[in-house]
């Protein structure tokens, strides 16, 4: 097996400004292979976005440590494409401009990679709006601009924090299935946080299940339906299942 991530025994602690100290993740533990779209599914506050950016090298862990790619994570890594609930995008930066972004930071030469950038726009379905700025998107067009800026640099890893939870329903939805079109066609490694136990089983290869805070991985479900995945999974009774195991392990009422 190809391991792309690995988390051995990762702790966060926070200290607040009046001193109290609260523990976000404890002993958190995994392995993810190249390849694989995983999701993290838990409570809000359970540490979910904190393991994220650990990954990244956005943020230290208190103790323990996080390999990618064969590499102790200890600052910011350049080989991942990171896309936020929020598409943090530059309001005064055409389309085509944002997903250049992260090659002008990186300094590879726009020019050189003009052509991969309005691939992109297609491969997001953006076409004819890659000279509009980010006021004349909707939602979800926005969030499509974030996943292919994401992607402009080719990096192996894609870590998405929740990207559709602003999203209505049916935008989400939407998007769930443009985001298993473009797994398919590229496939990364997809890290991918969420609170909604029909996207973790909708987009997953597998499903890490994390406890409330202070947050551990308290159940690792394999995904096992066909893919390419379509709408039509949602019918199918192995997916209703999937769904009601996932809502026992968060202790939900059924």
């Amino acid at each position: 097996m190809n391991v792309v991530i690995e988390v051995r025994s990762l702790q966060k602690t926070y200290r607040s400004v009046e001193g109290v100290t609260l523990q976000a993740l404890r002993d958190v533990t995994a392995t993810i292979a190249g390849g694989e779209f995983v999701t993290v599914l838990g409570p809000s506050g359970c540490g979910k976005s904190s393991l994220l950016r650990i990954i990244a090298g956005l943020e230290p862990a208190t103790a323990g440590e996080v390999i990618v790619n064969g590499r102790v994570v200890t600052a910011p890594i350049a080989d991942v494409g990171i896309v936020f609930q929020d598409p943090l995008l530059m309001p005064w930066r055409t389309t085509l401009a944002n997903i250049l972004l992260p090659i002008e930071v990186l300094k590879r030469g726009v020019p050189g990679h003009r052509a991969a950038a309005e691939a992109l726009v297609k491969l997001v379905h953006l076409e004819g709006f890659g000279h509009r700025y980010p006021h004349e998107l909707s939602g979800g067009m926005r969030q499509r601009v974030a996943i292919a800026r994401a992607l402009i640099h080719d990096p192996p890893l894609l870590l998405m924090d929740e990207p559709f939870g602003s999203l209505d329903e049916i935008t989400r939805e939407q998007m769930g299935l443009e985001l298993m079109r473009i797994w398919d066609e590229t496939r990364k490694t997809i890290l991918f946080v969420t609170h909604s136990v029909s996207e973790a089983v909708f987009l997953s290869d597998q499903v890490l299940v994390m406890s409330p805070r202070p947050g551990v991985i308290k159940a690792r479900l394999p995904i096992e339906l066909p893919r390419p995945r379509t709408a039509k999974i949602r019918g199918l009774a192995a997916y209703t299942e999937y769904c009601q195991q996932l809502r026992d392990e968060l202790g939900l009422l059924s």
